[in-house]
């Protein structure tokens, strides 16, 4: 019986038909950063009982929902939640204002008072901080692209919305490694203070913003979707504090329509293998090169082989990243 595969995760221009619109040369990416994203609400993550009852027993709110308005005051906080239930509640009930897979919803949420206290039954999040990888830095436009894929919230899976969110300084402290049916991950240390450039969008091709340090190193060139080949490529990433180090992979598949599982690889660099036990968390976004050129980012590592992984034309995320501008 074949294994089922599952894959984790870490003015107007007119161009020519045969113009592309990113740029044909990049800075290699690879290195580590902190990843912070701010809301542009409260998220609900989960449902909690008061007095032994259920707050919300309808479907009025669900996980995933980000409340943006308490009674028609905007909150983006969760001490602004708590502080305008307090203020607007009114015979035990609040008018919630959410957004829900894009679209603004009103609904009325009952309260119930314990220890002299409103409870709402609700687990929220207004922020999420995780750690990634850099996959490029366009050094004309400044625009960079990390991770190659969507950042989910881990309780609910919805996407984050990005009201606003930064990358910053990280260092890596150790590796806990993968095995066959679990991923590992990088362990890292942030430096909140030292910015390297703003989050302005979050898709399913990666996080993309405006890099704001000094840019520095040489470029390199991007391959063409055409220029990929089966066979020896490079991955760039940290695993030990900031030393970015290249490691050999085999490209073994390459499908141009899938939309981010374009490029099937193992790893074969043993010291790799030997730090890892494959491919961990954290090194999403690490950018792939063969023969010279940067092809693509490394996106998702296969549970039962975590030798073996997957990753994205960095042509998509090129097109992806110019969206910002």
């Amino acid at each position: 019986m074949k294994k089922l595969k599952i894959a984790v995760i870490l003015s107007i221009l007119f161009f020519p038909i045969s113009a592309f619109a990113y740029s044909s040369s990049v800075i290699l990416g690879g290195e580590n950063v902190g990843i912070h994203i701010e809301m542009p609400g409260v998220m609900v993550i989960g449902f909690y009982k008061v007095n032994g009852s259920n707050v919300v027993s309808d479907p009025s709110i669900e996980v995933g929902d980000i409340i943006t308005a308490v009674n028609g005051s905007s909150i983006t906080k969760i001490d602004e939640l708590t502080s305008k239930i307090e203020e607007h509640v009114k015979d035990d009930q609040i008018t919630l204002s959410v957004l829900r897979d894009g679209e603004n919803i009103k609904t009325t949420l009952t309260l119930v008072k314990a220890d002299g206290i409103y409870k709402t039954g609700l687990y929220v999040k207004d922020s999420i901080t995780g750690l990634g990888t850099i996959s490029y830095i366009d050094p004309e436009t400044k625009v960079y692209g990390a991770l190659g894929h969507e950042i989910l919230e881990s309780t609910s899976g919805k996407l984050v919305e990005v009201k606003t969110g930064s990358i910053f300084e990280s260092t890596v402290t150790s590796i806990k490694k993968s095995s066959n049916g679990t991923a590992g991950e990088k362990n890292a240390s942030f430096n909140l203070e030292h910015v390297f450039g703003n989050i302005e969008t979050n898709t399913n091709h990666g996080i993309f913003g405006i890099y704001e340090e000094e840019i520095g190193g040489n470029t390199i060139e991007v391959a063409h979707k055409e220029d990929i080949k089966v066979g020896k490529a490079s991955i760039y990433t940290v695993l030990s504090g900031s030393d970015k180090k290249e490691y050999e992979i085999e490209i073994t598949d390459i499908q141009e329509y899938n939309d981010v599982k374009n490029i099937t690889f193992e790893i074969t660099d043993q010291d790799l293998i030997n730090k890892t036990g494959g491919i961990v968390q954290g090194m999403s976004g690490s950018p792939i090169v063969q023969n010279g050129k940067i092809i693509g980012a490394v996106t998702h590592v296969i549970i039962d082989n975590p030798l073996t992984g997957y990753g994205i034309f960095i042509t998509t995320m090129l097109e992806n990243g110019d969206k910002i501008l």
